[in-house]
């Protein structure tokens, strides 16, 4: 496998997306309503719940709002973070279990977005260079970087539903 796109055929690519676009999106006024009411929790784990909490708490601005035993673990702890709107970013610890460290993995996570109000964006981001975060920002409305484990985040301050202008939801 390539580590760079320059022997894709993205004119065949393009081809296959508007295929598939064309057979499976639906204008938004023919779109039957989700099944779904939202996002409950993504689930993230921590190797150190203190350096978790004090970095999306004291760092992001994320309240920590329940700590508590994890039933399917004896001993490791679920915790969540109100990343607003009624939707939680969660963690586990796995204490004596060797998770390794993060990868990104075909069927992993390879980010989460998690939006921000414009007004709160630019804060932010001073807020991980003050931390010593490395980070980096694209197109002036999202900045990318990694928690104290490597899970990549992206803070975005586009509206909910809408993506570089575009409508999304």
């Amino acid at each position: 496998m390539s580590d760079t796109a320059s022997d894709l055929d993205l004119t065949a690519i393009e081809q296959e997306r508007t295929r598939i676009r064309e057979a499976h999106l639906r204008p938004a006024g023919e779109r039957p309503s989700s099944t779904a009411r939202g996002l409950h929790h993504t689930a993230l784990i921590s190797s150190d719940v203190e350096r978790t909490v004090r970095f999306y708490q004291d760092v992001l601005g994320f309240p920590l709002t329940e700590l508590i035993e994890n039933r399917d673990y004896p001993g490791s702890s679920h915790f969540f973070f109100d990343i607003g709107h009624g939707n939680l970013l969660a963690f586990f610890d796995f204490p004596g279990l060797d998770v390794g460290p993060y990868a990104e993995v075909l069927g992993g996570l390879h980010h989460m977005a998690i939006s921000v109000d414009p007004d709160r964006w630019q804060d932010l981001v001073q807020r991980l260079t003050e931390a010593g975060v490395e980070h980096e920002v694209h197109s002036g409305v999202s900045v990318y970087f990694r928690d104290p484990d490597g899970a990549r985040i992206e803070l975005i301050a586009d509206p909910l539903g809408e993506m570089y202008g575009h409508q999304v939801l």
